[in-house]
């Protein structure tokens, strides 16, 4: 039972999918993290779930992840079992007015690929570095547009490997989150609704989109997108900035003095320095306006 029965399960049926102690920093856009106990990427739907199966059996812990582009992994890594899937699940089809994508496409392919085929309404989401499954978990959205208006059906499945289909209703999307955030459903896939436009006008907003974020944000350095949730009422970056806090820095981890609803990693910044800055900051700024900010990053593992 556990790790070890799990172990003698991916050596006979996903071998050479797998790593022992695999250094997360290696899977997060904010290069921070400790090691995971087992990290596996299976390759396809029924590998999703039969491993879902096997972990369940074994009753090994499960963190499920994507791209990395939205997570704060501890300095002591996590226990049990990671199953990422940001380098598979990357089936993409155009139909009519519909894309069939599953949750490993990165944004920016399936953005560009939308272009291609005259699909509009994707635009906002072609410089967001993330993979599908995250974006639709957390209702990802840039430039006044979200993931979750585009849904028509998500393909779901449960901690036990069982499938199921959910439509835009029942996944329940508001803002920065949606009702798999509750459940623990893993995502697997999605069809999503556009409608035509011309490719050149699409292609031209992309090319807008992606000039505003590389004059505003900081790119140059390893962040984990918008720390912070936009407050009702309020903007993340303009009370940052207001509270003095522009530059912040606790070691390598900063608020970014381009963008100060970004926080950076300048080089060896650990999760815990990361940590104890967005904690500062949250302090500080509640201080100052009287507003809590809320982490948009999703923070896992051992402290």
């Amino acid at each position: 039972m556990g790790i070890s029965a799990l172990l003698s399960f991916l050596e006979k049926e996903l071998p050479g999918k797998y790593q022992i102690n695999a250094p997360m920093e290696r899977y997060t856009t904010f290069r921070v993290g400790g090691p995971a106990d087992l990290l596996v990427e299976p390759e396809s739907q029924k590998e999703v779930c039969r491993l879902l199966q096997e972990i369940h059996t074994q009753k090994v812990p499960l963190t499920v992840i994507g791209n990395g582009s939205n997570l704060l992994v501890m300095d002591k890594g996590i226990r049990g079992c990671v199953v990422k899937l940001g380098s598979s699940l990357k089936q993409l089809i155009l139909d009519g007015c519909t894309i069939r994508v599953e949750a490993g496409v990165l944004l920016s392919r399936l953005a560009s690929a939308a272009a291609e085929g005259g699909l509009a309404g994707l635009e906002f989401a072609s410089g967001i570095p993330g993979s599908l499954g995250g974006a639709l978990l957390m209702n990802a959205g840039a430039y006044g547009g979200e993931i979750g208006d585009l849904v028509r059906s998500v393909t779901v499945a449960d901690s036990r490997g069982e499938l199921r289909v959910l439509d835009q209703e029942e996944m329940g999307f508001r803002y920065r989150h949606s009702a798999v955030m509750d459940s623990g459903d893993i995502i697997l896939g999605a069809t999503l609704e556009l409608t035509r436009d011309d490719p050149d006008a699409i292609r031209e907003r992309i090319s807008e989109f992606t000039r505003k974020r590389v004059s505003k944000q900081p790119l140059n350095f390893p962040s984990a997108g918008s720390t912070f949730k936009r407050p009702p009422g309020y903007f993340a970056a303009a009370l940052i900035d207001q509270a003095g806090l522009r530059g912040y820095r606790i070691g390598d981890a900063q608020v970014s003095e381009k963008h100060t609803g970004f926080v950076v990693n300048r080089g060896h910044a650990t999760a815990a320095e990361i940590l104890q800055l967005m904690d500062d900051v949250k302090e500080r700024v509640h201080a100052a306006s009287g507003v809590w900010l809320e982490p948009e990053v999703r923070i896992i593992g051992e402290k």
